[in-house]
């Protein structure tokens, strides 16, 4: 794809999004040849939201299909990058406004602090390596608007395109000495209107959550960019996306990080 075929498949992303069309697969002309194009897509498309929005910077970075059923429905062998503006960060016992969304869903992370900036490396990070840059864990909740999308006709590159459907973060209290923890293998459990409704483990997105973490600072090295300190990492949904509605109220609580609240109005 050239400059001007990517600019003009992110401006109508951009333009479907703000006009709360239903999420379409890219097809034709229009599909990625390779995730390659795909995130020169989401790229373009972040500028635009700059140029043409009440966007400005990034505060963090997200990933997405983390789980090995999500990515074999999208013929992915790996989970896919996306970037999270400083307006989509929200504090703890966040109120949820349904008018925001065409369909809202959340779903259940530990998030990261990056405590100073990762610098490039020749060699990939790992969970081991990235730790020492890690400052603060907590619970999050990752707001997503799959935009009434047609489950049976889902792509990886499409959804990477369409920023992985990120509307929203929600950040519990941090929690510095996370190291103390086995944090990739904590009990964690949902609570809706106060029941009980889901349990899962943090190891259950991508096998461990500090891989994410690694894989964000890989990905950004590839384009020559880094981790900043005091940026945060989403690390992917532990447990399968739930679909509140106006009125509930969601609790996300990991076994030593505490949890994270938010209210759906």
């Amino acid at each position: 794809m050239d400059h001007n075929t990517i600019h003009r498949i992110a401006e109508a992303r951009f333009k479907s999004w703000k006009n709360r069309e239903r999420f379409t697969q890219l097809l034709g002309d229009d599909k990625p040849a390779d995730m390659t194009e795909a995130y020169a897509i989401q790229t373009s498309l972040y500028e635009i939201m700059r140029n043409e929005d009440r966007f400005t910077e990034f505060g963090g970075h997200k990933v997405a299909l983390t789980s090995p059923a999500i990515q074999e429905m999208c013929g992915v062998s790996e989970p896919a990058y996306g970037a999270v503006f400083k307006e989509f960060i929200h504090a703890n016992n966040h109120e949820i406004n349904m008018d925001d969304f065409i369909r809202f869903g959340i779903e259940f992370e530990v998030c990261f602090e990056i405590g100073q900036t990762v610098p490039l490396s020749d060699k990939p990070y790992t969970k081991e390596t990235i730790t020492p840059y890690i400052t603060a864990a907590m619970p999050a909740f990752e707001l997503i608007d799959d935009r009434d999308a047609d489950y049976n006709h889902l792509d990886a590159a499409s959804i990477l395109t369409d920023r992985c459907w990120c509307n929203g973060i929600v950040l519990g209290n941090k929690v510095s000495d996370w190291q103390s923890l086995d944090i990739g293998n904590l009990a964690s459990k949902v609570l809706l209107n106060g029941d009980v409704n889901d349990e899962g483990n943090t190891k259950d997105a991508l096998g461990h959550p500090l891989n994410s973490v690694a894989f964000v600072a890989n990905h950004l090295g590839l384009y020559g960019k880094t981790l900043k300190a005091g940026e945060v990492v989403m690390t992917g949904s532990a447990l399968k996306t739930q679909f509140p509605v106006a009125g509930d109220t969601i609790i996300y609580a990991i076994e030593g990080l505490g949890d994270v609240k938010a209210r759906v109005m």
